[in-house]
C-alpha cells in the first residue's frame, strides 16, 4: 500500500496538464455538428459559451491534479470525505432579540430589520398573560452620534398613552405611560421608537429598556438590552 501510495504521489506531482491540449479537444467537440431532427432550426453555441466552457473543463482538469497530490502530501487517502471551511449559518438572524421575563410578564428587544445606515427602529415586545391596570415603559437610545428622535408608535391605541421623548446625558430616552383608568389586555403588545444616527452600522449594544407592570398578579419589572444587534 505504501508503494502505490508513493508511485501515486510521484505520478501526481511529474503530471503537468497541457492546457492549450485540452482547450483544443474542447473546442473541436463543440464545434462537431449535432445531430437533430429534420427541419428544426440550427442551434450553435455563440463562441464565448464555447470559449468558457472549454476553460471551465480545462480548469476542472487541472485542479484534479492539485487535490490529488495535495491530499498525499497530508496523508488523506484521495478518496476520503474533504473538509469544507464552515460558512456563516444560514438563516442565523441579523438582530437576535434578548428576552426577559418576570412572573407574568415578558420582553425582548430587537432593531428592526429595516433600519439603515442613517436611520434605525428600536422594537421592544411587550407579552402579558394577565391585563394591566398599569404600565410605564422606558426605552435609552445611547448617543452614540447624531442620534435624533423622529417618532414613535404603539401596537396598542395611541390614546391609551402619554408619550414622552427627552435627550439626557449619553442618552435620548422614550417613555410610554398607560393612562389612568386604562387596561392593557393580555396578550403581545409592540413599542418601538424611531431616530436617525450618524452614517454607519450602529452599534446598539449600549441601549436599553425597562417595563414595570400592575396586573392581578401584582407588580412585575422586566429588563433588557440589544445586545449584538447593529
Amino acid at each position: 500500500m505504501d508503494e502505490l501510495h508513493r508511485r501515486l504521489k510521484e505520478a501526481a506531482r511529474a503530471h503537468r496538464p497541457d492546457r492549450e491540449r485540452m482547450l483544443a479537444r474542447v473546442e473541436r467537440g463543440m464545434a462537431a455538428p449535432a445531430t437533430r431532427p429534420a427541419g428544426a432550426p440550427a442551434h450553435r453555441p455563440a463562441s464565448w459559451l464555447r470559449v468558457a466552457t472549454a476553460a471551465a473543463a480545462a480548469g476542472v482538469l487541472a485542479a484534479g491534479t492539485f487535490v490529488l497530490v495535495a491530499a498525499m502530501d497530508d496523508g488523506t487517502d484521495p478518496a476520503g470525505t474533504v473538509a469544507t471551511t464552515p460558512g456563516p449559518a444560514s438563516g442565523a438572524p441579523d438582530n437576535p432579540p434578548t428576552d426577559a421575563r418576570d412572573g407574568y410578564l415578558r420582553s425582548d428587544g430587537v432593531v428592526d430589520p429595516n433600519s439603515n445606515a442613517y436611520w434605525a427602529q428600536s422594537n421592544i415586545t411587550l407579552k402579558t398573560d394577565r391585563p394591566l391596570i398599569s404600565l410605564t415603559l422606558e426605552l435609552r437610545v445611547a448617543q452614540t452620534g447624531g442620534v435624533r428622535d423622529t417618532g414613535s408608535w404603539r401596537s396598542l391605541p395611541e390614546e391609551d398613552f402619554t408619550v414622552s421623548v427627552r435627550p439626557e446625558t449619553g442618552a435620548l430616552v422614550y417613555r410610554w405611560t398607560l393612562r389612568d383608568g386604562v387596561t392593557v389586555p393580555a396578550g403581545e403588545h409592540v413599542f418601538a421608537a424611531q431616530y436617525d444616527h450618524a452614517e454607519g452600522a450602529r452599534d446598539a449594544g449600549d441601549d436599553r429598556y425597562t417595563a414595570v407592570a400592575t396586573g392581578s398578579g401584582g407588580t412585575a419589572e422586566v429588563r433588557g438590552d440589544f445586545t449584538g444587534a447593529r
